[in-house]
């Protein structure tokens, strides 16, 4: 068995640094989510929440996060099934979209890339006006289906834009071998294809789901305040430009699902490589 070598000391300086980067926005987040008095230039907190709550008339902190109150556990299921339903659909839209953009040529390739990349240069606040002057003549304003529906439009370039990348990166020769050697066209892409392709497929449904479960503004003009999500119910939370403790604390929560999507991604990824290299 091969030893590992240890990494230099330059480069575990800079895994650190980049550890210290990625996780260090997080520390005052989760100190405030304990404060009920945090003045500057204090490096910790005057008074926690848990030493104040047998005084105050309402719900602290996290008293009021994980209460009825705050509404935290309907957005984050309306989050996750938006989310979740938005990933699916744009998976099934974007799929084969980028087989034919990456394997075929054709006159306007250029001119459907264009138009496909079109949501990324158009702001969001435009598209959520138009959307919302649309879906309220046709009915799906305030709606499940609305709110998916304008979700797709800035989740499909990102998705289609990986897949294509994943799809030119693949050789098509793989799937010849397998019609050459007996199988049909839908078992060499559930065989050969898929497989190949899984990587691809979890990284661009792990970056749809993220960006659909943090879209604010789409969500919030045309949910007409009838469907609330986690971006939408902390945005009410710092309207008034403060940053109290359950704030703080819907702020944490709201990066529990990319977070624990992320793990399971990583986990069905070692997975089907452990069953590889098998």
């Amino acid at each position: 068995m091969a030893r590992s070598k240890s990494l230099p000391t330059a480069a575990r300086f800079y895994l650190v640094l980049m550890g210290l980067f990625l996780v260090g926005p997080f520390v005052p987040l989760v100190i405030q989510s304990f404060a009920f008095q945090w003045d500057w230039p204090n490096l910790l907190p005057s008074e926690w929440w848990f030493t104040a709550r047998d005084r105050a008339r309402l719900p602290l902190g996290w008293d009021y996060v994980l209460s009825p109150y705050s509404r935290l556990g309907e957005a984050v299921v309306n989050t996750v099934v938006i989310g979740g339903a938005t990933t699916l659909i744009c998976l099934a839209i974007c799929l084969s979209a980028a087989r034919v953009l990456a394997r075929e040529q054709f006159a306007g390739k250029r001119a459907v890339e264009f138009y496909l990349s079109l949501p990324l240069i158009v702001p969001e606040a435009a598209v959520g006006l138009a959307l919302s002057v649309i879906f309220v003549r046709v009915g799906l304003a305030g709606s499940y289906a609305g709110i998916i529906i304008a979700h797709l439009i800035p989740t499909i370039p990102y998705m289609v834009r990986l897949l294509t990348a994943v799809y030119q990166g693949l050789d098509p020769g793989f799937e010849e071998q397998a019609r050459v050697l007996g199988a049909n066209r839908l078992q060499a892409l559930r065989l050969v294809t898929m497989p190949m392709l899984l990587p691809g497929i979890l990284a661009g449904c792990l970056f749809t789901f993220l960006v659909s479960t943090n879209l604010f503004l789409l969500t919030f003009l045309l949910g007409q305040g009838k469907i609330i999500t986690v971006p939408t119910l902390l945005f009410a939370k710092i309207a008034g430009g403060s940053l109290d403790a359950s704030a703080a604390g819907i702020a944490l929560v709201a990066t529990l699902p990319g977070i624990a999507l992320l793990l399971v991604s990583e986990r069905l990824l070692d997975g089907r490589i452990g069953m590889v290299a098998r």
